[in-house]
């Protein structure tokens, strides 16, 4: 049987002018800013004007660590705001946008797939409404402004040795990972080391996503640190005098993007820090807005458990002062089998010892959702691969783990399929069973917050860094910075810093490369094992067969 692309099910979608989709949640039209007819901004105002309402009921949907196989996260999160609704609940989807880097390299788009999809797709998933643009613009507004302000006298005594400031492009180009700036003589200015990362990596994307209004964005961007002095002490955006413009810049952007499903329904989508080197979470402003509109919040967090939630549950929350009602789990019975080390290739012939091997990565996750406080429900994103004992197997491991898991095939009927999912996860929900608390406090010491992430949900045996690294999460200590969170940026693939280490190892150790202070966002970046903040392409990108078509429609997203 053939199936439709995401792409050809979104161009077929019946969608309503975005006005409609404003009435359901009652934004009245006057507060959209329209971009075309099926997509708008939510002004600061209306924002402003419901902040005494009640909040709604958040759930949480992350998934166990990708495989090539694919679990469908996002897929998942579609599929259950629409099932909600479907049962008769007020609920709101909340999502990241999508950034062109990996929609043109490996990962594609963030939109969904099949009959859970966010639609306009092919903008989603290009440039929507502008934000990663800005966010670009206000970064290399920076750049330019920190490397004039050396050219013209260097007034804040910066030592160009020790800029820290880096560049950014949303894309994948690891030619431009290590550069050398400013050459070609005199007029050029001060040749240095440079580099570039890519936009969802840049300290002004985690800070938008984090900040309550305009007023908390251009605070937090002038707190960015962009060098330091030959006595070590921070030079900030704001010495350099460059906070103000950089918001001027962002002003819209910090606007929440109200689109809808397939179904109609609606949907925040904004903001996109990626999870394995960021956050990864869509912004505070519009799922604190979602709740205010909406009963139920239907939201998720980047790449696996280990990675997304974790940041979720330990800045997210934290900062912003949500805490979840019900977390999904996601996986899938092809990902629990290349878990169990079946290849991909053969995936599609009935292995239950496969499963049940491959389910250790899955009861991990489990017991790391678990240790946050929060009631843990297992979503089998189903494929029309599976065979009753292959889900059967994972049923009933998962009820060994004190959890339950229920079959949602959003993907193939929609808010039909995931239905039995929606009624659960709204029941578990309303029952007030969280008892959420994030994994450390603030006042612990900088190095013991990464080793209890290290060991607590890694289960690592050790964190390795050396001296110097030591000594800098010290020296910020000392500077007034100990009670950041921490932000791991490590593979996604894996428990462990390597990887090729699937399922559920133990006996590793996280190696600590580099530590970045994002003073502006409020964390501490750690970076750990081969992680890059400039991803590469692979050997055949998606790029290649992306295309317009002789009507002139877009070809190839995915």
């Amino acid at each position: 049987m053939s199936y439709k692309s995401d792409i050809e099910i979104a161009r077929e979608a019946k969608k309503r002018p975005i006005q409609e989709i404003g009435d359901k949640i009652g934004i009245a039209s006057e507060h959209l800013l329209p971009y075309g007819h099926d997509k708008a901004k939510v002004s600061q105002s209306f924002i402003n004007s419901v902040q005494k309402n009640k909040n709604g009921k958040l759930i949480l949907v992350t998934a166990i660590n990708p495989t090539p196989a694919g679990e469908g996260k996002t897929t998942t999160t579609v599929g259950l705001g629409d099932g909600l609704n479907a049962i008769g609940k007020k609920a709101m989807v909340c999502i990241r946008e999508a950034s062109l880097g990996p929609n043109f390299g490996m990962k594609g788009g963030a939109a969904g797939g099949g009959y859970a999809q966010v639609v306009p797709m092919e903008d989603m998933n290009l440039h929507f409404t502008g934000d990663f643009h800005a966010i670009t613009s206000a970064h290399s507004l920076l750049s330019a402004m920190l490397d004039n302000h050396i050219y013209w006298g260097n007034e804040a005594d910066i030592d160009t040795r020790r800029v820290t400031w880096r560049r950014v492009v949303d894309m994948n180009d690891r030619s431009l990972r290590q550069i050398t700036s400013s050459l070609g003589g005199v007029s050029n200015g001060f040749a240095r080391e440079d580099g570039f990362d890519i936009t969802v990596a840049s300290e002004v994307m985690a800070i938008l996503c984090l900040s309550k209004d305009l007023k908390d964005l251009e605070e937090r961007l002038g707190s960015m640190i962009v060098a330091y002095r030959r006595d070590r002490s921070p030079v900030y955006a704001r010495d350099i005098k460059a906070e103000g413009a950089m918001t001027v810049l962002l002003k819209d952007a910090m606007q929440p993007n109200l689109v809808q499903t397939l179904e109609n329904n609606p949907a925040f989508v904004h903001g996109g820090p990626f999870a394995n080197i960021a956050h990864g979470c869509n912004s505070v402003i519009a799922t604190q807005t979602a709740l205010k509109l909406s009963d139920y919040v239907v939201t998720e967090a980047g790449f696996g458990a280990d990675l997304g939630a974790e940041k979720f549950m330990n800045i997210k929350c934290r900062k912003a002062g949500l805490a979840p009602d019900c977390v999904v789990l996601v996986a899938t019975v092809r990902a629990m089998k290349m878990n169990g080390g079946i290849a991909k290739a053969d995936l599609g012939g009935e292995n239950v010892d496969a499963v049940k091997k491959g389910c250790a990565n899955l009861g991990r996750h489990i017991g790391n959702l678990k240790s946050f406080g929060v009631p843990v429900v297992v979503a089998i994103n189903h494929f029309v691969t599976d065979t009753e004992a292959e889900v059967q197997a994972v049923k009933d491991y998962v009820k060994s783990q004190g959890s339950e898991a229920i079959v949602s095939q959003h993907w193939e009927f929609g808010s039909k399929g995931s239905a039995e999912l929606a009624k659960r996860v709204a029941e578990i929900a309303d029952s007030g069973a969280s008892q959420f608390a994030p994994l450390y406090p603030d006042d612990m010491p900088l190095f013991e917050k990464i080793e209890r992430i290290a060991k607590g949900i890694y289960r690592a045996d050790e964190v390795i860094a050396d001296k110097k690294i030591r000594d800098q999460l010290k020296l910020w200590e000392e500077q007034g910075y100990g009670n950041l969170p921490v932000c791991m940026a490590k593979t996604q693939y894996s428990f462990s810093t390597d990887p090729s280490l699937r399922g559920a190892p133990t006996g590793h150790s996280v190696p600590v490369r580099e530590v970045r202070l994002s003073a502006g966002a409020g964390f501490v970046v750690v970076v750990c094992g081969e992680i890059m903040t400039m991803p590469g392409l692979p050997r055949v990108p998606a790029a290649e067969t992306i295309r317009l078509n002789d009507a002139g429609e877009i070809e190839g997203l995915f």
